[in-house]
This record gives C-alpha cells, sequence and structure tokens, in this order.
C-alpha cells in the first residue's frame, strides 16, 4: 500500500518532447507521505515523471522498490495495493522465461504487463492502481482495481496529464484552479455525497472509473475502456440452487478471500464492529490460523437518546475468540479537536459519521500493526441496507429508491443552493434512473445492489476506508470485495439475501461460524451521535464553520442555513443524517484543503 504520483508532458507534432516537470512531481509525492511512510522514489526521463511512496509489506527488501524500472523491457512502473495472487502469477510468467529480481507483487506486474499488455488486469485479484510507461512507444497506461478500492486523480490540459492517489495531493503540484462543479455539488448534496466518477467536486479533477484502463500517447490522444463488469441473476446451472447450496458457496468463497488476503500480513488486525461481517472475519482468520489476533473496537458518546458504542458485541467476540482486544472510547472534545485532520486525509468530502471513526480508530491500530481486514462490502453486496425491501417489488424502483437513500428532494436542493450553483434539472436523480435503465440487472433489487456495488460503495465506504486508514500507513483488506465473491453475490437471487433483516445467505453462513448473539441482533455500524443529533459545544462549533463571514463561498442560501440552525435536531435526511451537518462538512473540508 503506498501513494503513487506522476506527470506525462505531451509533444505536439513537429516539436522537441518536453521534460515533465520532476518538482512538481515531487511535490504531489511528498504530501502523499502518510500513506507510504517508509521509503520513496522517484523516475524521471523526458516527458514522463512518476514518484512513489512506499509502506512496505510484501517484500521489505529495496528490491520492490518503486518507481520500478527494467531497461531491458523498456517499461517503468509506480503502483499502489497488493495483488494477493502474485505467486501464482510469478510462477507463470518464470514458465514464460521471465526471470525475477525481487519478491514482492511490484515486479511481477511489470512483467505480466509486458507478457500480456492491458489482459493482465484481469488475471489480478487484489486492489490496486497503477502507472506503467512504455518507454518505446512513449505511452502511459493507467488503470484501476474492479471495485476502486485504491484511488487515482488525474489533472489534464493541453499541454499535460498529472496524476496521484489523492486530490489533495494533486492540488500541490499546482497549475490547477480549483473551483468547484455545480454538477457534482448536486451530487453531493442529493446522492449522500457521492459524486460518481469520472467527476469529483473540482471542475478540473477527475478520477478514472473503477474497472477502467486508459492509455495516453505523446501528443495527448487518449483511449480509455471498462475491462470488467458485474452481472446479475443465476447462472443456467445455477437456476435451481438452494438456500443451503448458495451458503456454502458463500461460506466457501468468503473462506478463500480471507485467507488469500493474509498473505505477506505478519501482525493481523480486524476493525471488529460486532456485526456479523466484521466478527465472521475474526472467526475465519482463525480458521486459517491466525493465533495471534488482535481487534480492534470504537465507541463514541451517547447523544440524542442513541447509544454511541456497540462494544457488548465487540466484546462478546473478542472473548470468545480470545483475541487482543482494544477499545476506544472518544468524547465530544476529542471528536471537535480531530474533526479537521480528518477532513484533510479526505480525497474528497464525505458526510458519513464513520469517517471521524475510521480515522480515530485508525490511528489507534497503526500503533499495533500495518494490516488490518476490514468488512467493508457485505451490506452492499448481500442487501443489507433497510431500502431494499423497499425497492422490491415497488412499482417504480428509482422513485422508491430515491426516496429511501436521497438527502433531499430537488425542491429542498433548489431551496440549500444560491442560483448561481442551481442546476434546473435533477442531475443525480437522473444519473440513478439511467444507471438502473442500463443492460445486466433485471430484477429490482439486483439494480439497486449494482448501483450500490459499483457506484455508492465506491465513493463512500470504500474511499472512507482508504481514506482514513492511509492517513496513518495502515493497509486495510476488504475480504468482502473479493472479485470472486462479489460476482458470486451478484448471482444470488434476491429471495434468498432480503429476509431475515436482509443478508440472510451471508448470516446462514456465518451461523457456521461464529455465535449467533451477533448475527440476531439489531443491525449497527460505527455510530458518531454528536454529529448527527447536533447539539452543545459541537453545535456551536458547526454554527461557526457556516456563519463565519471568511468561510462563505456563496454556496448556501442564507433562508436555509437560518432554517437548519433553527431546528438543528428535526432537519435529518431519510437515512437519519444531519442536513446541517453535510453543509458543514463540505465548508470544512474546503477550508482545510485551502479551496
Amino acid at each position: 500500500m503506498c501513494g503513487l504520483a506522476g506527470e506525462f508532458r505531451f509533444t505536439p507534432v513537429a516539436h522537441p518532447p518536453r521534460p515533465a516537470d520532476l518538482a512538481a512531481v515531487e511535490r504531489i509525492t511528498h504530501h502523499l507521505a502518510p500513506r507510504g511512510p517508509d521509503a520513496w522514489g522517484f523516475y524521471s526521463q523526458g516527458p514522463i515523471a512518476l514518484g512513489h511512496r512506499r509502506l512496505k509489506i510484501m517484500d521489505l527488501s529495496d528490491g520492490s522498490a518503486q518507481p520500478m524500472v527494467d531497461n531491458p523491457l523498456g517499461l517503468s512502473l509506480a503502483f499502489n495495493g497488493a495483488i494477493y495472487n502474485f505467486p501464482e502469477l510469478r510462477s507463470e510468467l518464470e514458465s514464460l522465461g521471465y526471470a525475477f529480481y525481487s519478491d514482492g507483487d511490484t515486479e511481477v506486474l511489470l512483467k505480466g504487463y509486458h507478457a500480456w499488455g492491458a489482459d493482465l488486469l484481469p488475471r489480478l485479484n487484489g486492489m490496486f492502481a497503477l502507472a506503467i510507461w512504455e518507454r518505446d512507444s512513449q505511452q502511459l497506461f493507467l488503470a484501476r482495481d474492479r471495485l476502486g478500492v485504491k484511488p487515482l486523480y488525474l489533472s489534464r490540459t493541453g499541454e499535460r496529464l498529472r496524476f496521484a492517489s489523492s486530490l489533495p495531493a494533486l492540488l500541490k503540484g499546482g497549475d490547477i484552479n480549483p473551483v468547484l462543479d455545480p454538477l457534482a455539488l448536486n451530487h453531493y448534496l442529493n446522492f449522500h455525497a457521492v459524486v460518481p466518477a469520472p467527476r469529483t467536486l473540482l471542475a478540473n479533477v477527475e478520477k478514472l472509473p473503477p474497472a477502467s484502463w486508459m492509455r495516453i500517447d505523446a501528443q495527448g490522444r487518449c483511449e480509455q475502456q471498462v475491462w470488467w463488469q458485474l452481472h446479475y441473476g443465476p447462472r443456467t446451472d445455477e437456476q435451481d440452487l438452494s438456500l443451503e447450496d448458495w451458503r456454502d458457496r458463500v461460506l466457501d468463497s468468503t473462506r478463500e478471500a480471507v485467507a488469500i488476503r493474509q498473505r505477506a500480513a505478519v501482525d493481523v488486525g480486524v476493525l471488529l464492529s460486532g456485526g456479523v461481517d466484521s466478527s465472521l472475519l475474526v472467526g475465519l482468520l482463525r480458521e486459517v490460523g491466525v493465533d495471534d489476533l488482535s481487534t480492534f473496537s470504537i465507541g463514541f458518546e451517547d447523544a440524542g437518546g442513541e447509544r454511541g458504542d456497540e462494544f457488548q458485541y465487540s466484546d462478546l467476540i473478542a472473548r470468545h475468540y480470545g483475541t487482543r482486544h482494544h477499545q476506544l472510547r472518544i468524547d465530544e472534545r476529542e471528536v471537535i479537536e480531530q474533526l479537521p485532520a480528518a477532513f484533510r486525509a479526505m480525497s474528497e468530502p464525505m458526510v458519513s459519521h464513520d469517517c471521524i471513526a475510521f480515522y480515530l480508530l485508525s490511528r489507534e491500530v497503526a500503533k499495533h500493526c500495518k494490516v488490518v481486514q476490514s468488512g467493508q462490502g457485505a451490506d452492499e453486496l448481500f442487501a443489507g441496507y433497510h431500502w431494499y425491501p423497499q425497492v422490491d417489488g415497488a412499482r417504480d424502483p428509482f422513485a422508491a429508491y430515491r426516496e429511501a437513500f436521497f438527502d433531499r428532494s430537488y425542491d429542498d436542493y433548489a431551496a440549500t443552493v444560491q442560483p448561481s450553483w442551481l442546476l434546473d434539472h435533477d442531475a443525480a436523480g437522473d444519473f440513478v434512473r439511467q444507471h438502473f435503465a442500463q443492460p445486466g440487472a433485471s430484477d429490482a433489487v439486483d439494480k439497486a445492489l449494482r448501483l450500490d456495488s459499483t457506484v455508492m460503495l465506491v465513493d463512500d465506504p470504500v474511499k472512507r476506508v482508504d481514506n482514513m486508514t492511509m492517513a496513518w500507513g495502515l493497509e486495510a483488506r476488504t475480504p468482502f470485495l473479493d472479485y470472486r465473491l462479489v460476482e458470486l453475490s451478484a448471482r444470488i437471487p434476491a429471495r434468498f439475501k432480503l429476509p431475515d433483516g436482509g443478508k440472510q445467505v451471508l448470516k446462514e453462513a456465518a451461523r457456521l461460524v461464529i455465535p449467533s448473539e451477533v448475527i440476531d441482533r439489531k443491525k449497527g455500524y460505527f455510530p458518531v451521535p454528536g454529529l448527527k443529533h447536533l447539539q452543545g459545544a459541537t453545535l456551536d462549533w458547526v454554527r461557526e464553520l457556516l456563519l463565519d463571514p471568511s468561510q462563505d463561498r456563496g454556496l448556501f442560501t442564507p433562508a436555509a442555513l437560518d432554517r437548519l440552525l433553527s431546528d438543528p435536531h428535526g432537519q435529518l435526511t431519510p437515512l437519519r443524517g444531519s442536513k446541517l451537518w453535510q453543509l458543514a462538512a463540505l465548508n470544512l473540508w474546503l477550508s482545510e484543503q485551502g479551496i
């Protein structure tokens, strides 16, 4: 797990090549230091410059240092992520005549690309963002993993392409006008702060979509393709499978996903909420022979009559498996103190209360281990959220989804933003409607699951985990996002997911591994009640953040701010989030990024 950066300077026809701006790449790269605190390196030759910050996990030697340059092959690589099946790929490449001088996954990527080109990507099981420079063709190849676990941000002008693992780092290179994109602002305020790729909140910064690759030549001409898609519905030979059949397949696939993510992970940790997903990871890690297992849980002060921790369940699992358990409780003062730092670590503003939880929990975990497993993705794959039953059987699945998930109606959005930022149409709603209409998912629930798995998951839960763990040089591995398990889950009919409060088939698999007490409980999450039920010092802080004249960017109408501040507890979204916090979070992120 690392951070990568680079610049490709374009060469107009009949002009001599122009050198890349190495100084800009150095500034970007060093801003990525928390993602890779162990080492750094640069490579520059003519129009290309690559930078890298390294977190040493798979190969601790300098043999896997990056950027990695293979002169005989004419290739250079900067890579962020982890390829879990690299030993098998290495054996295959050795049979083709390739020789290796390092022991990690980086060199396997470099030689694998030489052998197979873009066809390497479907062979990979892992999380990755990568940049490969082809010296002889003077082309740059960029790619991102299937579910966008690893980020890649881009800035393009007529003269160059820059890229980096985080948006704030990319801004450090200069030469970017950080103006907001009104359409992205519409998504932020409506689609629960999700701004789908390729857009970001900034008009002049993009992100490479998940499961996509891009090839750019010396004149700046660009080719881009999607290299993986998720299709829903059982195969012909799976039409008659029972719940027990699917349960066994899910358990076997989850076991494999957990086991393969233990490669090159000496000190093992699990982010343990006490829910079925993280508890199952603990049970399966025990099954694959991990004895010295650390678990980590976090809790906050109660607020608005809502409990701020779920320690009773995480403690139960920790006792059952005898883990080295770490329980972290955070008071209101520290939440306010640490929020600015958490928002500095965000590549894009996120409103989920989980962000501060993950940020502070990662700070604690990083003191004990470099690799941690997390249960992200299970709800989006196995229908664990409350809106899936509402979509099921609805006459208009899109309308049901919008009513359950969106933070605002169009009229509410129109009353919130000032006229200069107002769109005359429901842009986020149009995006979701079009996504629902795409082929590849015929069932209403499958349409919602596909949207959530390939869009919402990428730009909310997955981005949250990456940003907050990497802020402390911690590698988070997410077994539920193993592509084989993801593809399996998409083939399971909704009737085996929706019962039992959602995730029925996963819960039935979990019953064969973990205590039933954590399965038959009310669904929870990392709660931070103080950011939902704004009160006391937190409310005062939010009010100051929104009303300070120096923070006024002309985004929100005074009437909307007055309405929200006068009734901070009564203005909740359908997902029970605070509309007031959402506006404050945007202001805080812009301030922390110097925008």
